[in-house]
């Protein structure tokens, strides 16, 4: 397809001396509103090299292009404004449409690099709570991103299954604990113990302590506490596998904390031989100092790991086995310090990867009445979140099989569908970075720019594309597509690449959720201020194609999201 913005890049290329065509791709601007034109040029910066006005430089810039590309191009003040040829690009996207089908806008700029994402990163023995969605449906959404894009990715859950908690919990257990009742229920009756701990250690001193023995055992291999560990693992994984089924995400490895472990002597080594630990307080630190960092702790005062050591180790495993491009990990703002620390560290190390380690930070979630916390029992289990969302829909979907007197197809599938890209969808609407307080009716609405409405412009095209009897190969004619509304369609389709690959580069899956929604509200106008299914046999198949190429990238912009596009709703 023909790149615009690369047909400018080379006509001022040509036209202006001082500047280089890097630095006139930087410069290229989208402007707000499509009468503004589809790309726009200041011309500021060559006030000092043409000294001359910059209103008057674009003047004579614009009087001077004449392109087959572009219908026009207008100086407005210190702006030269490019309209795309509306034939061409209609031409191109329908052309587009018909050679890749389902896989319109996918691109091969990742192709041959490598991605190593750590997300969700569940704690073993702990709820699979509404505080994780955020790692969990950012971090699957980036991978899908990328993988679009033509990257190859490696998908890393990295679970909490490691540290002075499972001392805690061994402890607990083997204090209070029965195995019966743990096997029925496993999670809330962890959580059980673990409150319980908590409570206890904070007032108990002797308490404390024999959990920090526990844990300390655990690393020393001892049978019994091993046993306990293994099994708290592998029921807590079994409970965890059931959301993310329901999610529909999927990961490469599972390798938590406790995989690199046996890693932990050489890197503390290595550390070491490096002349790099200090000893503070029985403890042994590496000074940041120079990085205006807090000294990182690698070795506790009772000799035992830290989550900081576990990582480095992670960190070089994923280099030697991956050769990644980018080592990404999507964890919450609070780890920030921790991932300034890690890079730190392995700089100070001479591993030349450091640079790799990207932080993709979001805010937390809390509940309207204060905030998550498992330690204080104070959770909302996602599985919870995602049954009551399918709930809602089915009670949708039961009233319209009422009032329509028929049944509806695959109604559960259906309302799992709907319900859980609501969620989703809620999630991925804004920026990452801000904190949210969880809220039901909001997280459920179905009103406005939700999933549910997105999902019903596609199903209704699915439903338009069988009445008209649509065939890929019927003949068309791209001339025909000339009103507004089909124009503004044929615009938003050609920026779909340029939106996710700016997903890509900022780590903001947000950017395909509002496309989305803006491309059915296109939709939407179109369908309402014109009729698809006319007589003329040529104009409806062109019509029906351009409805085709929507419904495509609603289906990708959805699928991005982790999201699925349902054909009946």
């Amino acid at each position: 397809m023909i790149n615009f913005r690369e047909e400018i890049i080379k006509i001022l290329d040509e036209k202006i001396d001082g500047l280089d065509a890097k630095e006139i791709d930087k410069m290229i601007e989208v402007p707000p509103n499509y009468e503004l034109g589809d790309f726009a040029f200041p011309v500021f910066s060559l006030a000092k090299i043409y000294r001359k006005n910059p209103a008057m430089i674009a003047e004579e810039l614009a009087g001077q292009i004449d392109s087959k590309y572009f219908e026009k191009v207008e100086n407005k003040n210190a702006y030269l404004n490019f309209y795309i040829n509306k034939s061409i690009l209609t031409e191109e996207i329908l052309k587009e449409t018909v050679n890749k089908k389902e896989d319109f806008g996918k691109s091969e700029i990742g192709k041959g690099k490598n991605i190593v994402l750590d997300y969700s990163s569940t704690n073993i023995a702990k709820p699979f709570h509404i505080g994780h969605i955020r790692s969990t449906v950012i971090g699957d959404s980036l991978k899908r991103i990328f993988n679009f894009l033509g990257y190859k990715t490696v998908a890393v859950n990295h679970l909490g299954d490691y540290g002075t908690q499972f001392g805690m919990l061994i402890y607990a257990y083997k204090t209070w604990g029965n195995k019966e009742e743990i096997e029925n229920d496993p999670i809330p009756e962890l959580l059980k113990l673990y409150v319980k701990v908590n409570e206890v250690a904070e007032k108990d001193a002797e308490v404390k302590e024999e959990c920090r023995y526990w844990f300390k055992e655990l690393e020393n291999k001892n049978e019994e506490a091993v046993k306990i560990w293994k099994w708290f693992r592998e029921i807590s994984l079994k409970e965890f596998n059931r959301v993310y089924d329901m999610l529909d995400i999927h990961f490469d490895s599972y390798n938590g904390e406790s995989f690199y472990s046996d890693m932990l002597p050489d890197v503390i080594k290595e550390i070491r031989d490096k002349n790099l630990l200090e000893e503070s307080q029985g403890a042994e630190i590496i000074n940041l100092e120079k990085y205006d960092l807090p000294p990182a702790i690698i070795v506790k005062s009772d000799g035992t790991s830290i989550y900081l050591t576990r990582d480095i180790a992670a960190a070089k495993y994923r280099e030697e086995n991956y050769k990644p491009d980018q080592i990404i990990y999507v964890v919450a703002t609070q780890q920030s310090l921790h991932f300034k620390q890690l890079r730190a560290v392995l700089k100070e190390m001479g591993e030349d990867f450091w640079d790799k380690i990207n932080h993709v930070a979001f805010g937390m979630v809390s509940l309207e009445d204060g905030t998550l916390s498992t330690r204080r029992g104070k959770v909302v289990y996602l599985e919870d979140v995602l049954n009551k969302a399918t709930d809602k829909v089915r009670e949708i979907l039961d009233a319209r099989e009422e009032e329509q007197g028929q049944k509806i197809e695959n109604k559960e599938e259906l309302a799992q569908t709907v319900g859980i890209g609501a969620i989703k969808f809620q999630e991925l609407f804004n920026g990452r970075i801000k904190d949210y307080t969880f809220n039901w009716d909001k997280t459920l609405s179905f009103e406005g720019e939700t999933g549910p409405y997105v999902q019903y412009v596609h199903a209704r095209i699915c439903s338009l594309l069988k009445k008209g009897d649509f065939d890929i190969n019927n003949e068309i004619d791209p001339s025909l597509l000339t009103e507004e509304s089909e124009i503004n369609i044929i615009r938003s389709l050609y920026n779909f690449t340029d939106v996710v690959v700016d997903a890509c580069e900022k780590y903001e899956p947000y950017f395909i959720t509002r496309y989305t929604v803006e491309l059915a509200k296109n939709f939407n106008k179109f369908y309402n201020q014109t009729q698809i299914l006319v007589d003329d046999e040529k104009l409806k198949n062109t019509r029906l194609m351009l409805c085709y190429a929507v419904k495509n990238v609603i289906a990708s912009g959805l699928n991005l999201l982790g999201i699925k596009a349902p054909e009946k709703m």
